[in-house]
């Protein structure tokens, strides 16, 4: 039997699995505006407290990541739109929480430079047209097996705070 019918077996029989393919996910990012990184944690998840708006303090989890390129970048994730987030939340929420060094991530946001090199805006831009300064981003950890998990950062429970 040919090696591609267990696969597809499996992909008949599991049909939410997501095989993560960097072409494709690099191409969704990019019509998404944003900029894709992949690579390895190397540094795990800390919580940075934030300034408030509209009295929901606006923390960051951050954590340093090896890109499949060999740069390290500093990851800063906005905790706001990670699913386990409560508001005003002292500690790195769930699903955020789960990463470890050396688990491999997806990530799709807006890349800068200056004291560090870096990607923040990872997450949802709350169904508004995507920009580059703006991106529909996303934080997805891969497993053992190179799948895609869901993207960490999908939460639209605070989008309010940013009207339109």
């Amino acid at each position: 039997m040919p090696r591609i019918y267990p696969v597809l077996a499996l992909l008949l029989l599991y049909p939410s699995i997501v095989l993560a393919d960097p072409a494709t996910d690099a191409a969704q990012c990019q019509q998404g505006a944003g900029s894709f990184l992949a690579g390895t944690v190397t540094r795990g998840p800390h919580f940075q407290s934030g300034k408030p708006l509209h009295g929901v303090y606006l923390s960051h989890t951050h954590l340093t990541l090896k890109g499949d390129d060999g740069t390290r970048y500093d990851v800063a994730i906005d905790n706001v739109f990670a699913d386990g987030y409560r508001r005003n939340q002292p500690s790195v929420p769930a699903p955020l929480n789960t990463i470890r060094t050396g688990d491999r991530l997806e990530l799709c946001g807006q890349l800068y430079s200056g004291n560090d090199v870096g990607i923040h805006w990872v997450h949802t831009n709350c169904g508004e047209p995507p920009t580059p300064d703006r991106p529909d981003g996303w934080v997805r950890k891969l497993d053992a097996n190179g799948n895609a998990g869901d993207n960490m950062e999908a939460n639209q429970a605070f989008c309010s705070l940013w009207p339109n």
